[in-house]
């Protein structure tokens, strides 16, 4: 008796980061990469990318414009592990290094269609004053050494106060 062999679903992805809104920051670039479960694989495009850095336009929104194009096809017998995208933008601190400037992370629509997602960002902030301290005297913030960790739900439990 021959066994059938699970039936597969394409899932593509197609379209851009337009635009994100910093008003304290200027010239940032920002990474993406998708987080997603076990059962799916990429099968076209890419999942991962860096865009180019930007000015804040000068009007008064003071937007800052990637248009930054995303093009992936992924495969999967499974919806469990529904792609998410995570963006992580970055720029300039005063000394002139990169520093992460936030993090975000949004599920790929579940529905076909066009859709326009806004995503809020964060920054993680050091657990004790003296992390804080040497953070601000170095001028470097915490960041994530693996950025698709905003993805996941593990360790992000509310702390007794």
């Amino acid at each position: 008796m021959a066994t059938a062999s699970p039936s597969v679903f394409l899932l593509m992805v197609n379209g851009q980061v337009e635009s994100a809104q910093f008003p304290e920051y200027d010239d940032l670039y920002c990474k993406y990469c998708f987080v997603y479960g076990q059962d799916w694989a990429p099968t076209a495009g890419l999942e991962e990318g860096i865009s180019q850095i930007t000015s804040k336009s000068q009007d008064v929104r003071q937007a800052l414009v990637w248009n930054f194009p995303i093009d992936v096809t992924f495969k999967s017998t499974n919806p469990y592990g529904w792609p998410q995208i995570v963006l992580s933008v970055y720029g300039p601190d005063v000394f002139g290094n990169d520093v992460v400037r936030g993090y975000g992370a949004v599920h790929v629509p579940f529905s076909p269609g066009r859709h326009k997602r806004t995503i809020p960002m964060f920054v993680p902030e050091s657990t004790s004053k003296l992390q804080k301290f040497t953070s601000w005297f170095m001028g470097r913030r915490p960041e994530y050494t693996d950025p698709k960790v905003v993805a996941q739900g593990e360790g992000r439990e509310a702390q007794p106060g």
